[in-house]
């Protein structure tokens, strides 16, 4: 990385990323969709993309873990055939990565002055209700990370000092899921979404505390995405994949692999949802939101 690079703010590395992104799409949507492992899948379902790789996007990480491509990719979908973003790749705290790397790409997103966050996430099966294959929306966390992505010096161009997190995850996007689902025939969970660092997967005592304290799910991702997203004023809705029963639910063991197998599973029907949900964002005019001013 240059000298150069190393003074900038965070708000000036996002911009530069943006604007790289920009001069390759000109006309960016305003709805963007974080795919968690094994999902990425739900890019074949996108229509004329557009594919720019992480690795030419300037101050961008590189994800190293299976089923995270690593594309920025903007395409069509649903009956509307409206525009997305769909980010085939996320970055995790266990990758040795600090959370203000992990969360970069939401920046990022608030300098191309993205207003809807749709996160996914593959997870473990805390609630002996949700087994493998089960679609979760996730209606609160517990960050138990140990850090938190908002700490050190605020930048008040992306959001307050103390953002209010008592509601990250959008009730109007939930009542939409939950309708989309209803009428695809789709079951569709509410839970809580336990956040831990990894990469270990946890232990059975361990889970045991999670279900105490009121986890549905837990995984090693999305929290910190989410926490940055409503910091930036972006409306935020997620789901969760439970792709195994978490440590000591069950007798059997778990795997990554299992994980992105039962992602490729379930994509289809995410991937329904998240199409029906974009149609409802979609006003008359073919666009979720009134753009506001390009950032500065």
């Amino acid at each position: 990385m240059s000298q150069v690079a190393n003074t900038l703010s965070l708000y000036e590395k996002a911009g530069e990323a943006a604007d790289s992104i920009r001069e390759r799409i000109s006309d960016l949507p305003d709805i963007a969709v974080v795919l968690g492992s094994g999902l990425g899948i739900l890019v074949d379902q996108l229509t004329d993309r557009v594919i720019i790789p992480y690795s030419t996007i300037p101050h961008f990480p590189i994800p190293s873990v299976e089923g995270h491509a690593g594309r920025f990719v903007v395409g069509r979908i649903g009956q509307t055939g409206t525009s997305v973003i769909m980010l085939q790749g996320r970055f995790h705290h266990y990758e040795g990565l600090d959370l203000e790397t992990v969360t970069f790409p939401i920046r990022v997103l608030r300098r191309l002055d993205l207003r809807s966050l749709i996160l996914t996430a593959a997870t473990g099966a805390i609630h002996p209700d949700l087994g493998p294959g089960s679609l979760i929306c996730i209606s609160d966390h517990l960050n138990l990370i140990g850090a938190n992505p908002l700490r050190g010096r605020n930048d008040e161009r992306f959001g307050p000092r103390f953002p209010d997190m008592s509601r990250v995850y959008s009730q109007r996007y939930r009542s939409i899921a939950a309708e989309v689902a209803n009428e695809l025939g789709i079951v569709l969970h509410n839970g809580v979404y336990a956040c831990l660092p990894g990469p270990s997967y946890e232990t059975p005592a361990e889970i045991r505390m999670l279900r105490t304290l009121g986890a549905d799910v837990v995984g090693m991702s999305t929290v910190p995405e989410a926490i940055v997203a409503r910091h930036c004023g972006i409306e935020v809705a997620a789901f969760a994949l439970a792709t195994n029963f978490a440590a000591g639910v069950t007798e059997s063991t778990i795997s990554h692999e299992e994980g992105v197998e039962e992602g490729r599973k379930a994509g289809p029907a995410l991937g329904r949802i998240i199409k029906g949900i974009v149609d409802r964002l979609v006003d008359a005019e073919g666009a979720p939101h009134t753009k506001r001013p390009r950032s500065t």
